[in-house]
């Protein structure tokens, strides 16, 4: 608890992963996959649906996770809770950055809850979103 990994490597986003996270998640809007209908909106180009900053936030929890020092068995990992505060929408071609804070960990019954929040910003250092992210970790023999 109380730890923070450094931004990440910078992530790109297409609009090709745009698209993808729409499929996936059942958003039919076409300001997802029509650059046409994304500028008509106000848009530079197309706008990921809202859950799309997980993607950026599960690749930076992954420094974390895979740190021995964080005692975490994926194998043992379901996850919980998921929440966005969105800062202003993400659109190809950004440019992102995140840093993932370890708010709490607390022990229940065997079961580690760990709760994170990753800060992702854009190329200039202003915020886009917040994820804030609560695993839990089964201990052994459960």
């Amino acid at each position: 608890m109380g730890r923070s990994f450094s931004p990440t490597e910078t992530y790109q986003v297409s609009a090709v992963k745009i698209a993808e996270m729409a499929a996936a998640t059942g958003s039919a809007h076409p300001a997802h996959t029509d650059r046409d209908a994304a500028r008509a909106l106000g848009y530079d180009d197309v706008v990921a649906p809202p859950t799309f900053a997980v993607v950026v936030a599960q690749r930076a929890e992954q420094a974390y996770i895979a740190d021995p020092e964080s005692g975490i068995d994926f194998s043992r990992v379901v996850h919980a809770e998921e929440r966005f505060t969105h800062h202003r929408p993400i659109v190809a071609g950004d440019l992102l950055r995140t840093t993932v804070h370890v708010d709490a960990v607390t022990e229940r019954a065997g079961v580690a809850m760990v709760s994170t929040r990753a800060e992702i910003v854009d190329d200039d250092g202003a915020p886009v979103a917040t994820v804030r992210s609560t695993l839990a970790v089964r201990g052994e023999g459960r």
